[in-house]
């Protein structure tokens, strides 16, 4: 079906069958989400023992985003088709293993419930067209680099660096923004917070965050021109500064404990993402 065709249906068909898409595909972001940093930590480990002349840690199985199948933490029951259809099978199951009862993570609906909802929004805002299907790997990937930092403090190369030149090269054809703007996002992007980040270090001998922020503001800036970047790093500066405070109010958050900054950037992304020039238009105004 083209999307010309596409355009003929409903939006709310429209609607329904991007939301059932992102349903399917934030599954796969649960995999992606708990495996991959797994994956690193197991590379990184092989490479260390490699400079060191010794050999790797053996593993029994293989372990990657397809190997071995998905399993119970607690009892090791493997999950069967139906038990694994999204957020449905979570309610069916009432959030517990079928084989020992222990309770599963509301994270994974969530994340499965988040990324329908935005896949959802995305046909509607962008309808039946090219940049759509851009913006939902924009979206996708934004979801799994967001819970990863979370969980990890990580922002892997794997997803950020692939963000980047995506983003470049989809703009060479204007799917955004034209190029120059793109190329002078991701320069820019990087070197703002590269900028930050030693400043900080200078003045209190501390880094104040990693180096996967720089790469996923470049490829912000990558995706959304350069124009967007003030609006991102403003936004995402603020939330994150109020719920940083905010939990160390409420004792939920060591002061001295790093906050990842990676989730508030992918937050200012996507609100740049639908709603970046009418913000810039409305700012020009007042």
């Amino acid at each position: 079906m083209s999307l010309s065709t596409l355009s003929c249906l409903p939006p709310a068909i429209l609607f329904g069958f991007a939301a059932l898409l992102g349903l399917l595909v934030g599954s796969f972001l649960n995999v992606v989400i708990h495996r991959l940093p797994i994956m690193l930590e197991r590379e990184w480990q092989e490479q260390c023992a490699a400079l060191q002349g010794k050999e790797p840690p053996s593993e029994n199985t293989r372990y990657n985003l397809l190997t071995p199948a998905s399993t119970c933490p607690s009892c090791g029951h493997k999950i069967r088709a139906w038990e694994n259809i999204p957020v449905v099978s979570y309610l069916l199951l009432r959030g517990r293993c079928s084989a020992c009862k222990t309770p599963i993570s509301l994270r994974y609906p969530l994340v499965e419930a988040i990324s329908a909802l935005l896949s959802g929004f995305a046909m509607l805002h962008f309808g039946p067209t090219f940049q759509t299907l851009a913006a939902l790997v924009f979206i996708w990937a934004l979801l799994a680099l967001t819970y990863i930092d979370y969980d990890t403090q990580l922002l892997p190369d794997d997803i950020t660096l692939p963000l980047l030149w995506l983003g470049l090269l989809l703009n060479w054809q204007g799917v955004f923004t034209s190029l120059p703007d793109a190329l002078l996002g991701a320069v820019l992007g990087y070197l703002a917070l590269w900028s930050i980040y030693w400043g900080f270090k200078l003045l209190t001998g501390k880094e104040g965050m990693g180096y996967g922020d720089f790469k996923l503001l470049a490829a912000l800036g990558a995706w959304m021109g350069w124009q967007m970047l003030p609006g991102i790093i403003l936004l995402s500066s603020v939330v994150g500064a109020v719920v940083g405070l905010s939990l160390i109010v409420l004792r939920r958050q060591d002061s001295q404990k790093p906050i990842p900054f990676g989730p508030y950037l992918a937050g200012g992304g996507l609100v740049s993402l639908f709603y970046g020039h009418e913000l810039i238009a409305w700012y020009l105004a007042m």
